[in-house]
């Protein structure tokens, strides 16, 4: 398939985990937040002078390239590094950024009031990433070893909050077992580490459920 016409299927498609639009660039900290996004989770492509619709606008000047750059190199850290082409679909330019997955999770971006933060993608939207993922996150950059884990009353309460009802909130977990945050915080996240939960995330809240690997080894 040739490029114009791989870029024309991706339109086609619509926005999604791996795919967002923008019909133009004017702001960096914004975009920044779209790199730290792809970065963070799998991966994904910005088609820049594409509206929300799908309609071609086209880019105007090099200086929505310059953006990106800037975004880049002094609004994401650490700096998110990505690929990009130009094509020309119905004689109108658009500008292509690819960014991989990364490989010093976490990428933070300045949030609306310039705070450095973490994003996640999820379907074709932006959030911030919980504590608890990030802490994910910066646990496999160190490396992590083995964990124990102690089937006490609150593993065995928290298990089947999330059988009976398809999953549970941090606050949650705290309410019904009493358990202080910071405790919760680390078993959530050993729990994530050993491929026993994932996570649900929607704008106002982070569930979490069994998670895929775990269900699997349940059915052996």
């Amino acid at each position: 398939m040739d490029g114009s016409k791989k870029i024309r299927e991706q339109i086609k498609q619509g926005e999604g985990l791996h795919l967002d639009f923008k019909h133009s660039i004017n702001d960096s900290k914004k975009i920044a937040r779209s790199l730290s996004a792809f970065a963070n989770t799998e991966g994904g492509t910005l088609l820049i002078g594409v509206r929300d619709n799908g309609s071609i606008a086209g880019i105007k000047s090099d200086e929505e390239y310059y953006m990106i750059e800037t975004a880049s190199l002094v609004f994401c850290k650490p700096n998110v590094e990505f690929t990009h082409k130009i094509w020309n679909i119905d004689g109108k330019s658009i500008l292509e950024i690819i960014v991989a997955p990364g490989n010093n999770k976490p990428y933070l971006a300045p949030d609306y009031k310039d705070v450095y933060k973490a994003f996640i993608r999820v379907k074709d939207e932006n959030f911030v990433a919980n504590k608890i993922i990030v802490d994910v996150w910066k646990r496999k950059q160190k490396g992590f070893k083995g964990i124990k884990l102690i089937y006490d009353d609150v593993v065995v309460t928290l298990f089947n909050e999330i059988t009976e009802n398809g999953s549970i909130t941090k606050s949650q977990l705290t309410r019904i077992t009493g358990i202080k945050s910071q405790k919760a915080n680390t078993l959530l996240t050993n729990l994530m580490l050993m491929e026993i939960l994932e996570t649900e995330i929607s704008e106002s809240i982070t569930k979490f459920i069994f998670h895929k690997n775990y269900l699997k080894d349940l059915e052996q």
